[in-house]
């Protein structure tokens, strides 16, 4: 069987495209049998359909980013690698076609020569096309833009049966998060790049202090790109906010908060360090919360009364969508406690916690989130 399977899937991506897997393709602590890398969605979609009539377990793999997020597989036969799934075109218009595997960083770059962007920014390193839509991966940028689910005009797909589909959908949500299958391309939306960007940043120290500074950003209706907080668990903390536009308006709004803000507002040509990034890795258990802005305050106190000392936080402070960082070294037993009672108090506010990510011997113990969870 080995042979065979090998064989047939050699067929499909062609030689040096298929092989067995090493080491390092591994999800949620499984090593993977097989690696395949197909060069187009028809491939994809047979590769998809091998492993249906063989009865195989799939996962698919962009640059690997994400690849443990979620509920860790029990058997993983065969890893469908996007890399091949390459390419941007009809980029002319107001939107372009993407290929998967795309990088976007690449996409980004390619389109900057063109004076255009994707207004996206997801804070995984080395981020796919088809990785970020798979978990609607949002970075500061979906505080105007909205997120990257809600950018897409249609996107193209192998089904887990072979089939090749593609999905459109009314509200830019073509129903990504019930694909079963491997995402091959989207076509997505092009913005003008900015003329000019600026941050503004002051520091903080409490959730309190956190919601007021917000409150001023958000009535002085300075069309910000992005509004971010980050709120270490011990030590000062950061608001900060992105204005885009044509010089002279940036110039002009960036004035107009500094004076509200006061003398310790610090405005730069780049954002601060944590900007755009996960405040966790691979061994910390975090939680993505989302919940009224208003109700922010609320839930780091309540995490910091659950968990027995501050944790944690960064995200969008105006969305109400943040990750935060459970502490080190807590039984799964404990993890829920904590989920369950946080729950308990976005229940009232109409928010949500779910476990994003957490090391593989923790996470087959939790309920992780599922892509629906996380558009």
């Amino acid at each position: 069987m080995t042979d065979s399977l090998l064989d047939a899937l050699v067929d499909i991506c062609g030689p040096g495209f298929a092989r067995l897997a090493r080491s390092v393709d591994r999800v949620g602590g499984h090593r993977a049998g097989y690696v395949a890398v197909p060069a187009t969605g028809r491939a994809a979609a047979a590769v998809l359909r091998l492993a249906a009539d063989r009865g195989l377990s799939v996962r698919p793999r962009g640059s690997g980013s994400k690849i443990d997020w979620g509920t860790p597989p029990s058997v993983l036969d065969l890893v469908i690698d996007t890399g091949r799934l390459n390419g941007m075109w009809n980029h002319h218009g107001t939107t372009a076609v993407v290929a998967a595997g795309t990088p976007v960083s690449a996409v980004q770059a390619a389109l900057a020569l063109r004076g255009k962007r994707l207004a996206v920014d997801p804070p995984s390193p080395g981020a796919t096309v088809g990785g970020m839509l798979a978990v609607n991966e949002a970075g500061p940028l979906a505080h105007r833009f909205g997120s990257p689910a809600e950018q897409v005009e249609s996107v193209t797909y192998a089904e887990a049966t072979g089939a090749e589909t593609e999905s459109d959908g009314e509200d830019g949500r073509p129903g990504i998060a019930e694909i079963d299958g491997v995402l091959t391309a989207a076509l997505l939306r092009l913005h003008p790049l900015p003329e000019a960007r600026r941050w503004l940043g002051h520091p903080v120290t409490t959730p309190a202090a956190v919601a007021d500074l917000v409150e001023q950003a958000v009535i002085q209706r300075l069309q910000p790109s992005a509004i971010e907080v980050d709120l270490p668990g011990a030590g000062h903390g950061t608001v900060a906010v992105l204005l885009e536009g044509d010089t002279e308006s940036v110039a002009t709004r960036a004035e107009k908060l500094a004076q509200v803000w006061g003398a310790e507002v610090v405005l730069a040509q780049e954002g601060p360090p944590w900007w755009g990034r996960y405040p966790f890795g691979p061994a910390d258990v975090a939680l993505r919360i989302s919940v009224r802005p208003d109700g922010l305050q609320a839930v780091a106190y309540a995490l910091r009364d659950l968990c027995g000392t501050p944790v944690t936080l960064r995200g969008s402070a105006a969305m109400g969508t943040v990750h935060a960082v459970l502490p080190a070294g807590l039984a799964a037993r404990r993890v829920s406690e904590i989920v369950m009672g946080l729950d308990q108090v976005l229940l009232a506010r109409d928010g949500k916690v779910v476990v994003v990510s957490a090391p593989p011997a923790l996470a087959t113990q939790l309920r992780m989130a599922e892509p629906r969870d996380l558009f």
